[in-house]
């Protein structure tokens, strides 16, 4: 798996790129689907949010490609600067990587990147997402990001350990296999 810093950097990329897809996915939805089909007889989720005139972040409503943006490039910075770093070590503390079988091993790297990650999206989700237009409360916004936490983790982690990872992992041999 990634030995070089560039390799780290196209690894988390791949990572994001999947990952912030599913999760926008997931969000709209699942999440809040029926908000948006509720949205002046909306037929589906789309519909909703092309009649809501987008999705509603920092109080005005955005386009969904300006979602996935703003939501990638949280992700990637984050995945960078904590997710990847703080959970080699913390899978370190619990388990040797020499004498652990990789598979165990990496399931341990995964867990603890969704341990990291998901409580962290989901806060800068509840800031982003929360409904500035009602005005502004400190538990609300509290209460928002436990929900989120709530909904996210279970699908990030089941997501991360059985299809996201593995497919990342699929197409990275495939990008530096040796030759």
């Amino acid at each position: 798996m990634p030995t070089t810093k560039f390799q780290r950097t196209i690894f988390a990329l791949i990572t994001v790129v999947i990952t912030v897809h599913a999760f926008v996915f997931y969000n709209l939805y699942v999440v809040e689907g029926e908000f948006f089909r509720s949205i002046a007889g909306a037929t589906g989720v789309l519909d909703g949010i092309y009649k809501n005139g987008g999705v509603m972040m920092f109080g005005r409503t955005f386009p969904i490609w300006a979602v996935v943006l703003l939501e990638f490039v949280l992700a990637f910075t984050l995945e960078n600067v904590m997710g990847s770093p703080c959970s080699f070590k913390l899978a370190t503390k619990v388990f040797d990587p020499k004498t652990t079988h990789p598979v165990i091993f990496e399931c341990a790297i995964i867990s603890a990147t969704v341990a990291l990650m998901c409580p962290a999206m989901s806060f800068l989700a509840a800031i982003i997402y929360y409904p500035y237009f009602v005005g502004f409360d400190v538990l609300t916004l509290l209460a928002n990001w436990v929900r989120l936490v709530c909904f996210n983790f279970p699908f990030a982690l089941f997501s991360q350990l059985f299809f996201i990872q593995p497919l990342v992992r699929k197409i990275f041999k495939a990008l530096f296999k040796k030759a």
